[in-house]
């Protein structure tokens, strides 16, 4: 039952589901649509211009700028017959559940943004000859899939899995053919040199944020490191930089 729900929401995305939106019926302003649609059209050009098969995408659809980030959001686009797919892991409606999606670039984009900017990096040839086929299949794509959600997941835990912490375990999951399980993906994930961002995020914060947002939550973070401020979690930037200085891929590209 569990994997046929998967696979219904990889068909298809629906609005209600876009990540951190509330559950009320909503309408992207005309606006938003253009914007959207522009954005897409660039980003499709910029893509096919690379050549690749398969790579990271990433959209700003918060202000992080107080964390000195700059991506809320990441994904692994495919090239398709039918052009390029995202696939990404969203929750519902700023709930603690997730499941995966399968978008074009418009939908992907349609998303509110903070910032229409598009970023990517094109991972080396042998990771996206590992990655394709994984994509392309719906249900090799969310073995590693957790569906319990907190934004702020700690990278080296198995309770919760947020967006960006799924992209990077299943890349795991392509590359290294004895990862079958979370905890092998981030033994994996270690090994190779991937380093969290680091928040610093006082007491009184988190325990608002733990209050009013079902989908933060701290207690998968080890103690000691939580009474220091101290929050890890998998963030964009930290991707981009660790597949960079992994050679795992090239540098960030934008486009606006």
């Amino acid at each position: 039952m569990k994997r046929a729900l998967v696979a219904v929401a990889l068909a298809a995305a629906t609005l209600a589901a876009q990540a951190g939106r509330p559950c009320e019926p909503w309408l992207p302003a005309v606006h938003d649509v253009v914007q959207g649609m522009e954005l897409a059209r660039r980003t499709a050009q910029a893509l096919d211009a690379t050549g690749a098969e398969v790579v990271v995408i990433a959209r700003a659809g918060q202000d992080l700028s107080r964390w000195r980030l700059r991506y809320s959001h990441l994904g692994w686009a495919l090239k398709t017959p039918q052009g390029w797919r995202i696939v990404h892991k969203l929750n519902h409606c700023g709930s603690a559940r997730a499941d995966l999606y399968r978008q074009g670039l418009a939908e992907f984009f349609m998303d509110d943004l903070h910032d229409p900017v598009a970023a990517f990096v094109v991972p080396s040839a042998a990771v996206q000859a590992a990655m394709a086929p994984l994509l392309a299949d719906s249900w090799r794509v969310q073995r590693l899939h957790e569906p319990a959600y907190s934004m702020v997941a700690y990278p080296w835990a198995r309770r919760y899995q947020q967006s960006n912490q799924w992209a990077l375990e299943t890349l795991a999951l392509a590359l290294e053919p004895g990862v079958d399980t979370r905890e092998r993906a981030q033994s994996w994930l270690r090994f190779k040199g991937y380093e969290p961002t680091v928040l610093r995020i006082p007491a009184l914060t988190r325990l608002g944020a733990r209050v009013g947002s079902a989908h933060i939550a701290f207690d998968d973070h080890p103690g000691t490191l939580r009474y220091a401020d101290h929050i890890e979690t998998v963030t964009v930037d930290s991707v981009f930089s660790w597949l960079e200085r992994a050679q795992l891929a090239g540098r960030v590209q934008t486009v606006r």
